[in-house]
């Protein structure tokens, strides 16, 4: 853990050095707060030795009195030292927190298409919350221990220098080897946090990629896959917990031998002229004060302070995080929510699906003229187009060669996390690709000069985006000059809006987006790129909510619909349905029809059989479920 340290080291010292008047306040309490323990030996030892074994009642009473007296401030102190423990100790956990969540948002400006990283779920909650406690767990005993160390050993200097020679060695010979075990402590933490974001990046991928997991029949290679992460978890737990007995043999050198000694000595320390209240304070100083401490502080550093150090590094400097600047916690600054994650933002697509905002005035359009679309819409060309999220990454297209006709109905399919929703937002200018050339209705996807390209395409994801307002103006949403109350109710019809228009009351009745199932919602984006011009319309899983006679009914009516179409599909018939299929696997892509796709595809072969009614899922799948783990390197 050096390097970690090493890099640890100069933010600490920053964080501290911007709370000095919360470390002196702390400092204050706690000097305060460790009184007893001074006089809880020295005054047991003056209560025996000047008052009650040399007769004098009174005078050991007001020893004891005085003694007791200090326990009651050093609890009144405590409130002051957990105060000043606050103001240290939340500080860091949102500083933290803050970090976390401005590095998954530059994530997703940087890679707008890729899935969700689910280490992050664990980083924001778990690990930021072992950061915080840790932390204050840490100063608390930590500051506990040097006061309270420092009490007994001066009580110890101040009834006889003697005492210090039998009970520092141990001590020091103790501390010694629990420092020694830290560093190996730190490597079994860090693992057993690895080992849990793993395996929460697993279950994030398969619960994803079911339906495909079910499909190619890999549910026992799945099984397997996370049973062996669960396994590494347990694993790294259990050597963690065997380092945990070498702290309690450290404890017991430092804590415990030196009682030991203390009680095999006393004859000794009783010839060479020390009171037997000096020996009993002494003992008051080690049972009650000095093994007391170290055992928190033991605890504390072993489990907390390893857990502490291993979270910061890996919530500051993670994995994920490459060199870059200095990541000051306080210093982070977090996108604006309003922040614009697609690099194109001339083109249409539905913002965050949780918004219920309405969108604001569309930016005035380019008086540019428009390229000429075909009658039956516009021709798509792709060109050895290559695309990657980083430039160390695995392709997840690769030189891929495409041409979707003026008019034509294509459907692409393939496993989860292959590159489909990536080849859609490739299509519609979201994305940019690293190679090769991409062309809607003869002109560049991404054209910085021409008309408004909302005009020209339009991108339906699978989280349908409906926002607060009227139906009609949902749905006129993408269309820029309105439309008529006839054509609403054209395309509602076509897509099988109707019967949530009747419910709702009406295309002028207000929308509530919190009551409105996933599937009503797709309903109305559908309704909504139904009625708009664009001649190019990319459906992205745009109906997956809808049961699969919904589902056909739509894809009908944007096949009959007058453009281009390219559907991202997640069920073989609609497949069926298309002029063409395209088929990603994640090596090279193949496009024909059903019955050409049959016979030169394996994949293709292996989803139309596992996706048929009267189909059962093959027994075993290997290949394709080496397809369905390559879900962390192919993100779409």
């Amino acid at each position: 853990m050096t390097t970690a340290t090493a890099r640890l080291l100069p933010r600490a010292r920053r964080f501290l050095r911007r709370r000095t008047h919360v470390l002196l306040l702390l400092a204050g309490w706690s000097l305060l707060e460790s009184a007893h323990t001074f006089l809880g030996g020295y005054g047991l030892a003056k209560a025996l030795d000047q008052g009650f074994l040399a007769g004098h009642t009174g005078v050991g009473l007001a020893w004891l009195g005085v003694t007791a007296l200090a326990v009651v401030v050093g609890g009144l102190a405590g409130r002051g030292v957990f105060r000043g423990l606050a103001d240290l100790v939340e500080p860091l956990r949102d500083s933290l927190i803050r970090r976390v969540v401005s590095r998954s948002l530059t994530q997703a400006v940087a890679h707008p298409a890729r899935a969700a990283d689910s280490a992050v779920v664990s980083r924001l909650t778990n690990q930021t919350e072992i950061a915080r406690d840790s932390f204050a767990g840490l100063v608390l005993v930590a500051r506990s221990f040097v006061f309270t160390a420092a009490g007994a050993v001066l009580g110890l200097l101040s009834l006889a220098p003697q005492l210090l020679l039998i009970v520092v060695p141990p001590l020091v010979a103790g501390l010694l080897l629990f420092l020694a075990t830290l560093r190996p402590m730190a490597a079994r933490q860090r693992a057993f946090l690895q080992a849990d974001e793993d395996l929460s990046t697993q279950f994030g991928a398969v619960a994803e990629g079911l339906r495909d997991v079910v499909a190619c029949g890999a549910q026992q290679q799945t099984a397997a896959r996370a049973y062996g992460l669960i396994e590494d978890e347990a694993r790294a737990a259990r050597q963690l917990a065997r380092w945990a007995a070498v702290r309690c043999l450290a404890l017991g050198l430092a804590g415990q031998l030196p009682i030991l000694l203390l009680l095999v000595s006393a004859p000794w320390l009783l010839r060479q002229g020390l009171t037997p209240g000096v020996v009993l304070g002494a003992l008051a100083y080690l049972t009650q004060s000095l093994l007391p401490a170290l055992h928190t502080l033991m605890n504390a550093l072993g489990s907390a302070g390893t857990r502490l150090l291993v979270v910061l590094d890996r919530l500051t400097t993670g994995p994920d995080s490459g060199p870059g600047p200095d990541p000051d916690p306080e210093s982070t600054t977090v996108p604006h929510p309003k922040t614009t994650i697609a690099p194109d933002p001339e083109t249409t697509i539905a913002p965050d699906p949780e918004s219920t905002t309405a969108p604001d005035p569309t930016t005035p359009q380019d008086p540019a003229p428009l390229v000429p679309v075909p009658p039956g819409g516009p021709g798509v060309h792709l060109r050895a187009v290559t695309f990657a999220y980083g430039p160390a990454a695995q392709p997840v297209l690769d030189d891929l060669d495409l041409t979707v006709e003026p008019g034509e109905h294509l459907v692409v399919v393939g496993p989860s996390g292959i590159g489909k929703s990536t080849l859609t937002a490739l299509v519609a200018g979201l994305l940019e690709p690293g190679h090769g050339e991409i062309r809607v209705a003869g002109r560049p996807v991404r054209a910085r000069s021409g008309p408004d390209p909302s005009l020209l395409r339009v991108l339906i994801p699978q989280q349908a985006y409906v926002f607060s307002g009227t139906l009609r103006e949902n749905l006129l949403y993408l269309c820029p000059d309105g439309a008529s109350t006839s054509a609403l109710e054209a395309s509602s019809d076509a897509v099988g809006l109707d019967p949530l228009v009747r419910r709702l009351g009406g295309f002028d009745a207000p929308l509530d987006p919190g009551v409105l199932s996933q599937g009503e919602r797709q309903l109305i984006a559908l309704g909504r790129a139904h009625l708009s011009p664009a001649p190019l319309v990319l459906l992205d899983e745009a109906t997956c909510h809808l049961d699969p006679a919904a589902e056909m009914r739509a894809e009908r009516a944007f096949a009959e619909r007058p453009g281009t179409l390219i559907v991202v599909a997640h069920r073989i018939t609609s497949a069926r349905r298309a002029d063409r299929i395209l088929v990603l696997d994640g090596v090279r892509a193949t496009c024909g029809t059903h019955d050409e796709l049959l016979e030169r595809s394996a994949l293709y072969r292996d989803l139309a059989g596992s996706w048929q009614p009267d189909a059962l899922p093959a027994p075993e799948a290997p290949e394709c479920a080496e397809r369905i783990s390559a879900k962390s390197r192919y993100l779409s």
